[in-house]
């Protein structure tokens, strides 16, 4: 999927500030749910409101989701995989075409050139945020965003509760 995502209604972004803890900010489209509808990847924009330049475009909310993929990262898992992408050629192709999709979904939002071609996660050559690349991978839909998926996996948390959001 890509954007443009189903805009926030009202309800949307007080159940995201909810699983935020704190007002949500500048949220542009819910870009995937729950099955049973709750926001868990918001898409926000890529300057914020304040005039901040925002680079993560897909932002995991779900606590659920968030917790799982907090668990990874302090498992070691982030350092696992960023072994298994120094030594996989095609892992690491795949993971630089995530980038390039990353940054085509948020220049839809807008450009912003302080953060041209810096996309999150730490793609497209390391493994640097779990969250932002589950993240991509749950509103992108399976098979873009490599390393999203391979810790998806790994979560112990379901991806089948998630459906992407955006246009078919």
């Amino acid at each position: 999927m890509t954007p443009p995502f189903p805009a926030p209604t009202a309800d949307d972004i007080e159940k995201v500030s909810a699983q935020l803890g704190r007002p949500a900010r500048d949220v542009v489209g819910i870009s995937a749910r729950t099955a049973s509808g709750e926001p868990t990847v918001v898409s926000t924009a890529p300057r914020l409101s304040d005039g901040t330049p925002f680079p993560t475009f897909y932002y995991l909310t779900h606590p659920a989701a968030t917790a799982a993929v907090s668990q990874l990262e302090a498992d070691g898992t982030m350092r696992e995989l960023g072994e298994r992408l120094d030594a996989d050629e095609e892992l690491r192709s795949a993971y630089a075409r995530a980038h390039e999709a990353y940054l085509a979904d948020r220049a839809q939002e807008g450009e912003v050139p302080e953060i041209d071609g810096i996309s999150a996660g730490g793609m497209p050559t390391r493994v640097k945020c779990l969250h932002a690349l589950v993240a991509h991978s749950l509103a992108a839909g399976p098979g873009v965003n490599p390393i999203g998926d391979l810790a998806l996996e790994l979560a112990d948390w379901s991806p089948e509760d998630v459906a992407p959001d955006g246009p078919a």
